[in-house]
């Protein structure tokens, strides 16, 4: 099973999609993205819109918390997130980069940093708070359709 692939997929014609966020690995704890920026991820102001940034560090977060469920988590929902922008960019391509720091049976805590590309240099720090909800809430058992359930890993022969 490729987690990365099944997640971008699960994107697709979802904001992050839409914006145009692009996995480049995903595995249990951490996740790293890409953005490439475009005039509609700016602001009027002609600034990187904070929301472009934050919806490209909460996705990696969000999708670093699917990767990372543990057994008898039925899904997630985000109860906190905190944003310190620190620069910007009007071209390029951003990059993000999102660790587990706390994986507990209840929630986890997420912290990601969005740099970027051509120089490196950190736009914004981000951490979010995931609650954990249980297999069988309603909240995590919605439509199927709308609900991204990653294929158990195979198992290894002994």
């Amino acid at each position: 099973m490729d987690i990365r692939a099944e997640l971008q997929r699960a994107m697709e014609g979802r904001l992050p999609g839409l914006l145009g966020i692009e996995l480049l690995d995903a595995a249990h704890g951490a996740v790293e993205a890409r953005l490439p920026v475009r005039p509609e991820h700016l602001a009027p102001n002609d600034f990187l819109h904070a929301g472009t940034i934050v919806t490209l560090a909460d996705s990696c977060c969000g999708m670093g918390c699917i990767a990372s469920l543990p057994e008898g988590a039925g899904g997630f929902t985000t109860v906190e997130l905190k944003s310190n922008f620190l620069r910007t960019a009007d071209s390029g391509a951003l990059h993000c980069r999102a660790t587990l720091l706390h994986g507990g049976r209840r929630t986890q805590v997420w912290d990601a940093e969005v740099t970027r590309e051509g120089d490196g240099k950190t736009v914004a720090l981000f951490r979010c708070t995931q609650y954990l909800l249980p297999a069988g809430d309603p909240q995590g058992e919605r439509d199927p359709r709308t609900r991204l359930r990653l294929s158990p890993p195979p198992s290894s022969p002994d």
